[in-house]
C-alpha cells in the first residue's frame, strides 16, 4: 500500500521494531568451555560467547535460527522448555555453528541450495552428529535427531547421506 492508503485510514505503522535481545549466557551457561565450542570459535570462544544474543518467540512452530541479519539466536520459547535437554544442547551447538559461519561473512541461507544439500548445513550438521556421538548417542538416536519437520523421508536419507553418517 503506498502512502496515501496510510494517511487515508489514519493509522501509521512503524516498520522499524527491532527485537529484544537477551545475554545468551543468562540462559544458557557453562557453552564456552565445551571443546565443541571452543572448536567451532578458537581464541575468541570467550568474546563469542560473552557478546552473543539471544532472541526468543512464542510459537508451538519453530525451534531455533541464526539471524542473517547481525548472527544472533533465535529461540522458540515453546520448543526451549518442552523439548529434552539434548536436543535443545545440540540444536545450541548447530546454531553456533551457523553463528560462526555469519561471522565468517558467509550467507546462511542460500537460495541455490535445498536445505539438505547446503553446504552450510552440511558443515553445522557433522558438527553437531560428532557432538550427538560424543555425549552418547547411537546411530539410530542421531538419525532420530536429524527428522526435522521441514523435510521429507527422502531428505533425511539424502542429509544422512550428505553428512556421512
Amino acid at each position: 500500500m503506498d502512502d496515501g492508503v496510510e494517511r487515508r485510514l489514519g493509522v501509521e505503522i512503524r516498520r522499524n521494531a527491532s527485537p529484544i535481545l537477551f545475554p545468551f549466557k543468562d540462559y544458557f551457561r557453562g557453552f564456552e568451555k565445551l571443546p565443541v565450542v571452543r572448536g567451532i570459535f578458537g581464541e575468541r570462544t570467550d568474546e563469542v560467547i560473552s557478546n552473543l544474543e539471544v532472541e526468543f518467540f512464542s510459537s508451538k512452530w519453530g525451534y531455533m535460527s541464526t539471524s542473517e541479519v547481525d548472527g544472533h539466536l533465535i529461540i522458540s520459547s515453546y520448543h526451549l522448555k518442552n523439548s529434552d535437554f539434548e536436543t535443545v544442547y545440540l540444536d545450541i551447538v548447530h546454531e553456533l555453528c551457523h553463528v560462526k559461519q555469519f561471522m565468517d561473512g558467509r550467507e546462511l541461507f542460500d537460495a541455490r541450495y535445498s536445505y539438505v544439500d547446503s553446504p552450510i548445513e552440511i558443515e553445522a550438521y557433522r558438527t553437531t552428529v560428532e557432538e550427538a556421538k560424543r555425549i552418547g548417542f547411537t546411530e539410530e538416536r542421531i538419525k532420530e535427531y536429524l527428522k526435522v519437520d521441514w523435510i521429507t523421508e527422502e531428505e533425511l536419507f539424502k542429509l544422512i547421506s550428505n553428512i556421512g553418517l
